[in-house]
């Protein structure tokens, strides 16, 4: 079988040390690897030169908002539970709960919040209806309730409970739109006066679902069932998408919500979109992204740019540089 084809072929060690479980301060001095296609070339330097190579560029950003999706309550046994938030569906919720629950099973949360078990389902995740005071209630109503009572909810390999910083930390200075389970990281090293810098620019939104740590598991990548995730893309930047100016996607959600609409048209609805060696952008000139696990569709989306071996070539200069990996750590800039 082809080697690109093959989820083993993406696989690469990475020293534990070099996972960052906090952040950089101030955001703009992360590292950044710049690799020039064009004439095979790598640049190191730190993130607040980005415009140095791309400046007069488009930029894309995801205007997301992270939910405080993680909450701790009980059973009516009195037994614990965590729950994580992870979409609306329809007039229920998407969840994954820690903690054996069956079909009505009640759960019981600060401020008089009460989740009711619907459906169970194959994929690990739990369809629950939300009540406060035993009345229904609805997706914004439940983000409130959820930002006094919840926590942010860090990708599991920071390995360590949020604290008050990652309020501020893990949300982009441009936030708008709440409804992400996790950070779209990419843009978490802009600060508000980077980003006032940058002459061309524009938003859309995918709400990143607990999906893009899903792992695939399959020998064959094209057998692995992608995640999906609401997006919506303002007719400014539908138009913008639409032209032959030069773009700049601030991360993987960004990518595949431009290279979806490239090819679907659609302003808006569930982004499904695989992008990998054998499925290439369409449209993204330039790539801005952080460092992802191994074997991950992530990794496999920059290979869907530059190729699978250089790729894994680019991290291993990455590490060898010790640069910082994940969410929280430095940035890739493919142009």
């Amino acid at each position: 079988m082809n080697k690109d084809l093959l989820v083993e072929s993406y696989d690469y060690t990475l020293p534990k040390e070099l996972i960052a479980t906090y952040p950089v301060t101030p955001r703009d001095k992360a590292k950044l690897l710049v690799y020039d296609i064009k004439n095979d070339k790598i640049t190191h330097t730190t993130f607040d030169k980005i415009l140095d190579f791309v400046g007069e560029s488009h930029f894309i950003f995801n205007d997301t908002k992270v939910v405080k999706a993680r909450i701790f309550g009980q059973k009516e046994t009195g037994g614990k539970v965590e729950l994580l938030l992870n979409r609306p569906f329809n007039d229920k919720f998407l969840v994954y709960i820690r903690g054996k629950v069956k079909i009505d099973t009640e759960l019981f949360f600060d401020k008089n919040l009460k989740g009711v078990v619907k459906q169970l389902n194959e994929d690990g995740s739990r369809l629950v209806e939300f009540y406060q005071n035993d009345k229904k209630i609805d997706f914004l109503e439940l983000v409130d309730i959820l930002n006094e009572i919840g926590h942010i909810p860090l990708p599991p390999y920071i390995n360590r409970e949020d604290e008050k910083l990652d309020e501020n930390e893990y949300q982009t200075v441009f936030a708008q739109n709440p409804g992400a389970v996790a950070a779209p990281t990419a843009s978490l090293h802009f600060t508000d006066e980077l980003l006032s810098k940058i002459k061309n620019k524009s938003f859309l939104t995918l709400h990143v679902g607990a999906g893009t740590f899903k792992p695939v598991e399959v020998e064959n990548i094209l057998e692995h069932p992608m995640h999906s995730e609401f997006f919506e893309i303002p007719e400014s930047t539908a138009k913008i998408l639409d032209s032959d100016i030069k773009i700049t996607a601030v991360g993987t959600t960004a990518t595949r919500t431009i290279e979806y609409y490239a090819r679907e048209k659609k302003l808006f609805g569930e982004c499904d979109l695989f992008l990998h060696p054998q499925n290439k952008p369409i449209r993204v000139n330039n790539l801005l992204t952080n460092f992802h696990l191994p074997k991950s569709t992530l990794i496999m989306l920059v290979s869907a740019f530059v190729g699978r071996e250089k790729t894994l070539e680019l991290y291993e200069i990455a590490i060898k540089e010790k640069y910082r990996f994940y969410s929280y750590g430095d940035a890739m800039l493919i142009i």
